[in-house]
């Protein structure tokens, strides 16, 4: 029986991470779920379950948490402290899936009890890439991507020397927005943003999805994860979701990983690691799909995988100040304050403007480096969100 811990169960990640767990409660232990100000759904879960410790991220929520699992037996906590405290419990496989860089703490102290972190929080890689995995090497812990993206560069790198790969090739499915004239995007809406035609994901990365900063995002946690090169990893923009990346070698060969849209099947393989378990996915049917569509990922109608390519060059600390600035875009966008298109102006403009302040290189980062660079990222962007809302 494997023990395992979820931070961020009542996410999109989580949920279908207890889907898994829960048809299979003979093959697991669950130690502590946390989550946000969705205290039902986090109740109903530690119940479903039958888990050690529920946390709430929230100090306010606490009373509304230990109200709901009252008589279960189930412990109760709140607050971002107790998160990381959850971590100090051992567990065989730590889920990682609170979304933003709140998901950092937890995942750092998890790996300092050599275990094994299913990394889907795209910001520790983003944000502390050398530094989570100096940590990990350190530990002896394990670190397994679960980005479905990622967690299929990995399986097709299986068995293989990296010394032989030429390219990694990140599919996208190019957003809600991907068939809009590009004229039309300005005027794009919260609403039209928050439906993905592929994905049934969250309303922040649906809408990081729709402006592919969610792609940028994995770019370059391509390159910190696996250590390749920028000028290896390539994104195309594939409509159907079908395939997830693929990994090109020195013969020539292209390896592709297919499999439907269903996150269950990275967070399963996660799960199941090292062997392979069954997954209830769906079957994909060639013959029915027919065929695969590839695009172009324009860089003119999607500036944010031009940032992250400048952010990968850059490195240190610039990885910190681009999910800050795009975490603080994206609240003023869901907040009425700026536009869809703005969003990416003003993570270009903090980069910028710290990059000449006060420099992002640097060749030795700590978790205080990040968060002082993170803040900073924030309040700049704050300063440019109100000079953008009064125009």
């Amino acid at each position: 029986m494997r023990t395992v811990t979820i931070f961020g169960a009542t996410g999109s990640i989580g949920e279908n991470t207890v889907d898994l767990i829960a048809r299979a409660p003979e093959q697991y232990r669950v130690v502590a779920l946390t989550g946000g100000r969705n205290v039902a759904r986090l109740a109903e879960q530690a119940i479903l379950l039958n888990a050690e410790l529920a946390v709430t991220a929230f100090d306010d929520c606490f009373a509304d948490l230990k109200a709901a699992l009252a008589g279960t037996g189930i412990e109760v906590a709140a607050g971002s402290a107790a998160i990381v405290e959850a971590a100090d419990r051992h567990a065989d496989l730590f889920m990682s899936a609170i979304v933003g860089a709140a998901g950092l703490p937890p995942g750092l102290r998890a790996l300092r009890h050599g275990t094994t972190l299913a990394l889907a929080n795209k910001e520790s890689l983003v944000t502390a890439g050398p530094y989570l995995l100096a940590e990990a090497a350190r530990y002896g812990a394990t670190i397994l991507p679960v980005d479905s993206e990622h967690s299929a560069v990995f399986q097709a790198l299986v068995g293989e020397d990296m010394q032989t790969v030429e390219r990694v090739i990140i599919t996208a499915s190019g957003g809600a927005f991907r068939d809009w004239p590009m004229e039309k995007l300005a005027r794009a809406t919260i609403e039209q943003a928050s439906s993905h035609p592929n994905w049934d994901m969250g309303q922040r990365i649906t809408i990081d999805s729709a402006s592919m900063f969610n792609k940028a995002m994995e770019l370059i946690e391509t390159k910190e994860f696996f250590g390749f090169k920028p000028s290896q990893i390539e994104t195309v923009v594939h409509p159907e979701s079908l395939i997830h990346a693929l990994v090109g070698f020195n013969d020539g060969a292209l390896m592709a990983h297919l499999g439907p849209p269903d996150m269950r099947h990275a967070i399963g393989y996660a799960l199941h690691w090292p062997e392979r378990g069954h997954v209830p996915v769906e079957r994909l049917d060639l013959v029915k799909i027919a065929s695969l569509n590839f695009r172009p990922a324009d860089e003119a109608r999607y500036p944010a995988l031009r940032i992250a390519r400048d952010v990968m060059q850059t490195g240190g600390l610039a990885g910190a100040a681009f999910n800050a600035a795009k975490e603080a875009a994206l609240d003023a966008f869901i907040a009425g304050q700026i536009g869809f298109l703005d969003m990416a102006r003003l993570v270009d403009e903090v980069l910028n403007r710290l990059q000449g302040q006060n420099g992002l290189s640097c060749d030795i980062l700590s978790l205080d480096k990040v968060l002082e660079t993170d803040h900073l990222a924030r309040e700049m962007t704050q300063e440019f969100v109100q000079v953008t809302a009064a125009r």
